[in-house]
């Protein structure tokens, strides 16, 4: 079964209150190590992958992406962009100092995050460029211009 929740739903632990709540019911009586009734284990052994809130939007010559990727050094962002899609992966490492039973909130996103934006328009791969600064990442895209032309010379 494919997990459909939001970042912060994965998160927080929140449910959407338009879910069936039979199913909300099923998989919170799941311990880690017991098996289902066809063996299969109830939860993953791989750690579930975050995914990135990002804002999107377009000048007339450019779309820019902005996204929060603080705690994330820029050499460890890999990012991946076609004409028409962009893939943005990474990983917060956490430093461990406090022991789990020391904390009463532990609220923000550790481990491995990815994230593919369907573009609205053609890009310039060539051309694209992205900046990091004080924790937020920043991809110019620039748009492909369709009604640009050339002239070619013909070479005899």
């Amino acid at each position: 079964m494919k997990d459909n929740r939001s970042f912060f739903e994965k998160l927080t632990g929140s449910v959407r209150l338009d879910e069936d709540t039979s199913t909300v019911e099923e998989t919170s009586n799941k311990l880690p190590g017991k098996t289902g009734p066809n063996g299969e284990p109830w939860f993953d052994d791989e750690p579930e992958e975050g995914q990135l809130t990002v804002d999107m939007y377009q000048t007339p010559t450019e779309i820019i992406i902005k996204s929060m990727v603080a705690g994330v050094k820029p050499e460890d962002l890999d990012i991946s962009i076609a004409r028409d899609t962009v893939t943005i992966k990474g990983k917060r490492e956490t430093e461990r100092f406090v022991k789990d039973e020391d904390y009463f909130h532990q609220e923000l996103y550790w481990g491995s995050f990815s994230r593919t934006i369907m573009l609205p328009a053609e890009i310039d791969v060539e051309e694209a460029d992205a900046i990091e600064k004080h924790g937020l990442l920043i991809m110019r895209l620039p748009k492909i211009d369709k009604n640009r032309q050339t002239r070619l010379k013909v070479k005899g």
